[in-house]
């Protein structure tokens, strides 16, 4: 009986072990190896397809090891990206046409996460697109008959008209079942690399159901929420080992009403609470008045912020900031330009980060937009070109605009010296 009580024993403890390797969240903090996990990110979109045989694997590698050394060990990818087949976009994507896989680029996911798994680095993948320039949501809408998306980079379409094509998503019944099908087909991979399947490869913390999802009106949020709820279940139903986050903006994608925010992320299955942060595409920059408009960039993200906090605190969950982006000294695409008035605005959000997390606060985290790395670009011209090399800035926007590149070494050093700061709060 005392041998079967040891056995009994031993076998909850490496149970318990074994799961703390997973992260984990307790007091509203991420947990790894039980110990305290808080992190300066990045976002790093294109790792996958670096990874791919037709990529650039020692690319990969080389930016993996600078980032290991700055202390980075957490990175937002892109998953997967729905068509392919529309300039200012990206090419080539994972998913063609529904249901159909281009095997390079999941193989390429696969080799990218164990290079991750060698280095003792995590993966937050998110699953899909609201916005056009990796096919999305809008993509699903247009495999089920509601015409051509309306690329707003192209022709004479426009952004309000590209978004109430997407607002379409959430009510449309073939589209959310195709993308749960895609989910699935994403969670129950096996890697082909290492034999680990994505359930258990402790490598990925978190998945996330889309790249920044909008409620998009006030009569849209119960579809919306139906459809967060729907998706966040089946997610927790096929995978109980990795947490769950949406990659929602926060209040800027719900109808500016950080009240709604909170409402549809008042569910079990979400585990953490995500926001972003636009100073130039929320015209709190200036081009013409750079050095001012920074202070009320600050001042404007400082206040951001602290009401996500509240939220947080309201439901007891983490808090990521895992966007934010601010342009070169005149929205130069120029590597030489001066970054001056990007490092002091990063250094407050890091200072903001390092002052939350030492109060006990739930904004402990985050991931900046975005590392370039070894990436090339051309600065009289940011169109990028299928060949071209892949930057942070997505295919639609000018290549170089928010890169943070292995030749920004300030920028670099800066993130270097507040990784090593927070890392000594623990």
């Amino acid at each position: 009986m005392k041998k079967i009580l040891l056995l009994a024993s031993i076998t909850c403890f490496l149970a318990f072990f074994s799961a703390q390797n997973y992260i984990t969240i307790k007091d509203n903090h991420f947990v790894k190896n039980n110990k305290p996990y808080y992190f300066i990110g990045t976002n790093y979109w294109y790792g996958g397809m670096l990874g791919t045989k037709s990529g650039n694997r020692e690319r990969l590698k080389k930016e993996l090891d600078e980032l290991k050394s700055l202390g980075i060990t957490n990175l937002r990818v892109m998953a997967s990206a729905e068509g392919g087949d529309q300039d200012y976009t990206v090419i080539p994507a994972t998913q063609p046409t529904p249901g159909k896989y281009n095997q390079d680029l999941l193989e390429g996911l696969d080799f990218f996460l164990n290079e991750l798994r060698k280095r003792d680095m995590d993966a937050i993948l998110y699953l899909t697109n609201n916005w056009e320039w990796s096919g999305g949501m809008a993509k699903y809408l247009e495999w089920n008959g509601y015409g051509k998306v309306p690329n707003p980079n192209i022709g004479d379409y426009t952004w309000p008209q590209f978004m109430s094509y997407t607002a379409q998503f959430h009510q449309c019944e073939p589209c959310k079942k195709q993308f749960l099908d895609h989910v699935k087909v994403m969670l129950n991979r096996k890697n082909t690399v290492n034999g680990i399947p994505y359930t258990k490869d402790k490598t990925i913390m978190a998945w996330e159901l889309a790249n920044e999802p909008r409620i998009w009106n006030v009569e849209n949020e119960k579809a919306f929420t139906d459809w967060l709820n729907e998706v966040a279940a089946t997610i927790k139903s096929i995978d109980k080992n990795h947490l769950l986050t949406t990659g929602s903006e926060g209040r800027a994608g719900s109808n500016d009403d950080i009240t709604a925010f909170e409402r549809t992320h008042n569910n079990p299955n979400i585990d953490y609470l995500t926001m972003h942060i636009w100073p130039k595409n929320w015209t709190w920059y200036n081009i013409n008045d750079e050095k001012n408009s920074t202070e009320v960039a600050i001042k404007k993200t400082d206040e951001y912020i602290d009401e996500h906090i509240k939220v947080a605190q309201n439901l007891k969950k983490p808090l990521v900031l895992e966007e934010f982006g601010f342009p070169r000294e005149k929205e130069s695409l120029d590597k030489n330009s001066s970054v001056e008035n990007r490092n002091h605005y990063y250094e407050f959000i890091f200072e903001k980060m390092k002052n939350s997390i030492k109060a006990g606060l739930p904004f402990t985290a985050l991931n900046f937009w975005g590392y370039g790395g070894l990436g090339k670009n051309n600065p009289k011209n940011g169109k990028w070109n299928l060949g071209d090399d892949y930057t942070t800035d997505p295919p639609q926007e000018p290549q170089g605009l928010n890169s943070v590149f292995s030749t920004d070494k300030t920028t670099l050093q800066l993130i270097k010296k507040y990784n090593k700061k927070i890392k000594k709060l623990k």
